[in-house]
């Protein structure tokens, strides 16, 4: 067979390696299996072992030569020059509209940042007279010569938008920048059995109860951060989300298991204010919150893959398997268009456990078998 196994290379500092291994492939996949590091990834269709030299050579040598290796494009940086006045003029023109028109601190960071690099090129222009064609050249260069991600060029070009539409005024449409094709990825997810062992590994109950918070509730980890203890509805059954994203607020479930375990953390930890406080006081951290996640995934040997955002993303799954309303569970994760919450429906788990064959109700109705 023309078939190989897809070694996918990773670039130095990954921590794990992909691999596609054909269906018909059983001795392979077997010894893959019996890799102490390996892990099967549903949702991908993928293995991945720890990116080290050593599992290299292992894996090379299981396949028998019968593999070929994919290597990974890199990003290069992009070199950052010291702008001159006009440039800082003009950066300051983006960051006072974004201001006026209250966009959050980390959008008004993220587009000063990419605007940074288009002021790098075009610094010694009058900007009001660079045309579109110009940009998308520019932006054609950091595709072929900085291998820029389909993310990195959305963000680019928002900066430069938000530039020419907020601080210059100028018309939408004058500024229509030719924006890469939506790839349609399907988000990574948890098992139900997963999720259990994740949240239940933590000893320390405020641990417990952050990740547990996030993931039954379908929490973003900023929205964790700046729950308030006033946001917690008990009595009528909601966590009230306040300036989450798109600065709307909202509404979620709070589960009845989640109520008993936050009434045991607030007696031992008593917060002030947010419902989870750092040592100091103050808000609790996201670099705290990912620590936190990460250890449980290591000692339950979950998905190494899955971040703390899969919470998440395994709430919404979980909810569609549960027959939630959709429109529900849109309001819930507060997203602005179905269409977002519907991308959840390839995320389901899909097996006679959870749908029935048209082929098992029709020999049921009539009680045959085949």
């Amino acid at each position: 067979m023309s078939e190989k196994v897809i070694i996918y290379k990773q670039i130095k500092n990954a921590q794990r390696i992909k691999i596609y291994i054909p269906y018909h492939f059983y001795d392979i996949r077997n010894e893959v299996k019996k890799m102490n590091s390996s892990f099967w990834h549903p949702n991908q269709k993928l293995w991945s072992i720890v990116n080290t030299i050593e599992n290299l050579k292992v894996l090379e040598k299981i396949c028998e030569g019968n593999f070929i290796i994919k290597g990974q494009k890199k990003f290069i940086p992009i070199s950052k020059s010291t702008l001159n006045n006009n440039a800082i003029e003009a950066l300051y023109s983006l960051e006072k509209a974004l201001v006026l028109k209250q966009y959050s601190k980390s959008t008004i960071a993220n587009y000063k940042n990419m605007f940074m690099v288009f002021l790098g090129k075009f610094e010694e222009r009058d900007l009001k007279e660079i045309k579109r064609e110009e940009i998308e050249g520019f932006i054609y260069e950091l595709i072929k010569k900085n291998n820029i991600s389909e993310s990195y060029q959305n963000q680019i070009i928002n900066a430069i938008k938000a530039y020419y539409e907020h601080a210059l005024k100028m018309p939408r449409e004058y500024y229509d920048i030719q924006r890469p094709k939506k790839s349609v990825s399907i988000p990574n997810t948890l098992s139900t059995k997963e999720v259990l062992n994740i949240i239940q590994n933590p000893k320390n109950i405020k641990h417990r109860a952050i990740l547990t918070t996030i993931y039954s509730s379908g929490l973003r980890i900023s929205e964790l951060i700046n729950l308030r203890i006033i946001d917690v509805h008990s009595e009528e059954g909601f966590l009230y989300i306040k300036d989450s994203k798109g600065k709307k607020d909202r509404k979620t479930i709070l589960s009845k298991k989640l109520i008993v375990l936050l009434r045991e953390y607030y007696k031992q930890y008593k917060p002030s204010y947010w419902l989870f406080e750092g040592q100091s006081g103050g808000k609790y951290s996201t670099t705290s919150i990912r620590a936190i996640f990460r250890k449980a995934v290591e000692n339950t040997n979950s998905n190494p893959w899955s971040t703390v955002h899969t919470l998440r993303h395994s709430f919404a799954t979980h909810c569609i398997e549960n027959n939630i309303n959709m429109r529900y569970l849109q309001n819930m994760l507060g997203h602005s268009s179905p269409k977002t919450t519907e991308i959840y429906t390839k995320t389901i788990a899909i097996n006679n456990k959870t749908i029935i064959s048209p082929l098992d109700t029709l020999l049921e109705n009539i009680n045959l078998q085949l």
